[in-house]
């Protein structure tokens, strides 16, 4: 009974990403080709895209690195605060995970925020040609 309830929820959320992700193309491309006589280009459609990454980005940096770090000192405090050993340990673990999780977030988007421009070069280049 629960596998099968699993699966339609999944299924439907499946459905629904699909459905916007159809939705957001054509309405990228309508908004790309303001005039029905003219054509929209790829370049049209993915500069907005591009320029909307560029500004998630440029404010999903410095708050990982804010969050990250307050986070770390939270579970800095709480490790110095250990009195027991099992505590102790597990807020190390903790701590070191909290260091790994926020140090691949922030070299991720680093890493997305560098490569975003060859991406759309790339995907420029290789378009058809009308």
């Amino acid at each position: 009974m629960k596998n099968t309830v699993k699966k339609h929820i999944m299924l439907m959320a499946a459905r629904i990403m699909g459905v916007m992700t159809i939705g957001s193309a054509a309405m990228l491309t309508a908004f790309a080709a303001p005039d029905s006589s003219s054509k929209a280009t790829l370049e049209d459609v993915t500069r907005p895209i591009e320029d909307l990454l560029k500004n998630v980005l440029n404010v999903l940096i410095p708050l990982v690195a804010a969050v990250g770090a307050i986070f770390c000192i939270s579970l800095g405090l709480k490790y110095s605060k250990a009195e027991e050993p099992q505590e102790r340990e597990k807020a190390k673990q903790h701590l070191k995970s909290a260091i790994i999780g926020f140090a691949l977030i922030f070299v991720l988007i680093v890493a997305l925020r560098i490569a975003t421009p060859f991406f759309t070069d790339w995907m420029n280049d290789n378009a058809p040609k009308n």
